[in-house]
């Protein structure tokens, strides 16, 4: 997987928990639990990627901070 910085919280609103990726707009995902949200973040990760590729988008390179866990 790609080392991009996510940052994963629970959200009240929507009862789920979300991931983000703050480097790539737009990218984002949640599940249930916190393993879901993660799975599915790798996921759109890839699709947000594919995408961009597709379209001649520019792809920035993971910075790979950290993981933000709240």
């Amino acid at each position: 997987m790609n080392k991009y910085e996510i940052i994963l919280y629970w959200s009240n609103d929507d009862q789920v928990y979300v991931v983000a990726v703050p480097e790539l707009p737009g990218c984002a995902a949640h599940g249930e639990t916190q393993e879901l949200a993660i799975k599915n973040v790798k996921e759109a990760i890839q699709l947000w990627i594919n995408a961009a590729k597709e379209f001649g988008d520019f792809i920035p390179e993971p910075k790979g901070r950290r993981l933000v866990l709240e």
